[in-house]
C-alpha cells in the first residue's frame, strides 16, 4: 500500500473556486462558511489553526479537497408532519429542533439525500405516523444513510419510535423499488427521550448483510450503523497518508491508535510499523475492527475494548515502550488525564 498524493493542480484550482450557495444556509447554520468560495473557507480555517497551534509546532498548508461538495457519506434526518398532512425532512435549524425543509444539501451524498427525501414522500403517501419528540409517540423517527464511495454500497437504517411499525412491508417495498441501489436495509427501535440517533436496542436486518464495505488506502473496512468512519472518503486518504509521511516510521515502532473506531487509521498505519494497538470503547466498532484486521490479513494490529483514558492511565504505570500515539478523539475531545498519561 502506498499513501495517496494530493490531487493535481488543475483539479485543485477548479475546486478552490467552488461556492456553497445553499439557499437555506443561514437558517440551517450547519455550513458556517456558506456563500464563500472553497478557497476563502480553506484560507480562513488555515489562519485560525495557525493562530492556535503556531506557538507549539509548525503548521503546514492545508491539503485541499478535489470535490468540496456532496462528499458526506453519513447522512441522517428527522421528520415532521405539517398540519396539512405533508411530511417534511431536513436538518435542524441552528440551536433548535425545528426542521429546515430543503430538497437538497450541498455537502451530503446525493444518493443519501434522495433516499431520505423519498422516505418522507412514502411516509406521507402511506399516512405513516411521524414521531413527535415532545409527546414521545409516533412511528417514523429518523432515517440514517451511509454510503461507501469505493464500493458503491448503500446502507439505510429506519429508526422508529414504536415497537409496531404499521405498513412496514408497504414502506419497505416502495423504498426498495425506488432505490434498488440500497444494499442493506435495517430497522432500529429508539424510545430514548434524548438526541441520540440510534436506540440501544438491536438493529434488525430487513435486507442485506447488515453492514457496508468501503476501501481506504487499499484496505477493506466493514462499516456498521454506529461505527465511526471519516465522513469524507477522499480527504481521509490524504489525512492518513500525510500522518504516515510526517511520522517518518522506520518499521521498528510500537504505536497506539486511541479512539480507533473500526480501525481505519490503525490498519492504514500497520504496514509501516512493527506493532500497533487500537483502543475503542464502542463494542460494535471494536468488533468491526477485529473483522477488518482479519479480512485485510493484518497480523501486527491488536485491538483493545476499553476507554482510551483508562487504558492510557493503566499503560503509563507499566514499563511499556510506546513510540507513537495516534490521537483522533470524538467530537467532545480527549481528557486532561489522557494527555498526562
Amino acid at each position: 500500500m502506498k499513501p495517496v498524493k494530493e490531487t493535481d493542480k488543475s483539479k485543485m484550482l477548479k475546486a478552490l473556486g467552488v461556492v456553497n450557495d445553499c439557499p437555506v444556509a443561514k437558517k440551517c447554520g450547519s455550513c458556517s462558511y456558506a456563500g464563500k468560495s472553497y478557497f476563502e473557507q480553506a484560507a480562513a480555517k488555515e489562519k485560525q489553526v495557525t493562530k492556535l497551534l503556531s506557538p507549539f509546532c509548525e503548521v503546514l498548508p492545508i491539503h485541499h479537497c478535489e470535490n468540496p461538495l456532496f462528499y458526506r457519506n453519513k447522512v441522517h434526518s428527522a421528520f415532521k408532519r405539517l398540519k396539512n398532512g405533508r411530511v417534511i425532512c431536513g436538518p435542524y435549524e441552528s440551536g433548535s429542533h425545528r426542521i429546515v425543509e430543503t430538497d437538497s444539501c450541498l455537502i451530503e451524498n446525493k444518493i443519501a439525500t434522495a433516499i431520505i427525501r423519498d422516505c418522507a414522500d412514502i411516509a406521507e403517501r402511506l399516512r405513516i405516523s411521524i414521531y413527535d419528540e415532545v409527546k414521545g409517540t409516533g412511528t417514523l423517527r429518523r432515517v440514517l444513510v451511509r454510503t461507501a464511495d469505493a464500493t458503491g454500497e448503500v446502507m439505510v437504517v429506519l429508526i422508529v419510535g414504536s415497537t409496531f411499525f404499521q405498513k412496514k412491508t408497504a414502506f419497505v417495498e416502495e423504498l426498495l423499488k425506488r432505490h434498488p441501489e440500497i444494499t442493506t436495509l435495517l430497522l432500529n427501535l429508539n424510545k430514548r427521550r434524548d438526541s441520540m440517533i440510534l436506540g440501544s436496542d438491536e438493529v434488525k436486518k430487513i435486507k442485506g448483510k447488515g453492514y457496508i464495505t468501503d476501501i481506504v488506502l487499499g484496505k477493506k473496512f466493514r462499516v456498521s450503523p454506529d461505527s465511526f468512519m471519516q465522513s469524507n472518503h477522499d480527504q481521509a486518504e490524504i489525512l492518513y497518508s500525510e500522518a504516515i509521511r510526517l511520522a517518518d516510521f522506520d518499521g521498528t515502532e510500537t504505536c497506539i491508535d486511541t479512539y480507533c473506531g473500526t480501525g481505519s487509521t490503525t490498519l492504514s498505519f500497520a504496514g509501516f510499523v512493527k506493532e500497533i494497538i487500537g483502543v475503542e470503547i464502542k463494542p460494535s466498532a471494536y468488533k468491526d475492527a477485529l473483522k477488518n484486521a482479519s479480512v485485510n490479513g493484518v497480523k501486527n494490529a491488536t485491538f483493545i475494548l476499553d476507554d482510551a483514558t483508562l487504558y492510557m492511565e493503566k499503560l503509563s504505570k507499566t514499563d511499556a515502550k510506546i513510540d507513537c500515539v495516534i490521537l483522533d478523539p470524538t467530537r467532545a475531545g480527549t481528557t486532561e488525564k489522557f494527555i498526562k498519561a
